[in-house]
């Protein structure tokens, strides 16, 4: 029998400071069984980093034709797609097709690192996708903030994120790879 995923009841505050976005989140997160807290982590952060009124989680794992996290326009349209891990050259070329803005964040240490030196050569022509990396050291911390039931505070400013669920507070550095034009 299919294991069932895991549901996570977040409460996300979301201070932006970049971009002057302000909003409090409640969000129910269905962990896949195959996910970690590790990738669990890195989609709550991922999805504070573009935090949006419209902005919303997908079922993530359980699709092949759905990205992790994406905002729809009013009449339907892709505005932005949002994937985690490592997609594969044709993943990339589909979801640049897809959407007016990709963004891709890469984490796992040397391996998004292998990952990146084996694609970005034929990410170029991808005006719209955007890669944004997380460090190994960072994201092993994110995963030991991850409960069932989470009160995060991610506060963003000048690129730095930091995160915080009650005493503990981590911080992030994205390191963009690839900028969207």
């Amino acid at each position: 029998m299919a294991q069932k995923a895991t549901i996570y009841k977040v409460e996300l505050s979301v201070s932006d400071m970049d971009r002057h976005y302000y909003e409090t989140h409640k969000l129910t997160v269905a962990k896949h069984p195959s996910e970690t807290d590790e990738r669990l982590m890195v989609r709550i952060v991922a999805f504070a980093l573009n935090a949006h009124p419209q902005l919303e989680l997908t079922k993530g794992l359980s699709t092949d034709d759905e990205p992790d996290i994406w905002q729809k326009s009013l009449n339907g349209e892709t505005d932005l797609w949002v994937a985690l891990g490592l997609p594969s050259e044709k993943v990339v070329r589909q979801s640049c097709s897809k959407a007016n803005k990709v963004i891709v964040y890469p984490y796992g240490g040397r391996t998004a690192e292998m990952w990146w030196e084996k694609v970005k050569n034929s990410t170029t022509r991808f005006d719209n996708l955007q890669v944004t990396h997380f460090s190994e050291a960072d994201t092993v911390e994110l995963a030991k903030l991850a409960s069932r039931t989470m009160k995060l505070q991610i506060n963003i400013q000048e690129g730095e994120v930091m995160v915080s669920v009650g005493d503990s507070i981590i911080y992030v550095t994205p390191v963009e790879w690839k900028s969207a034009v």
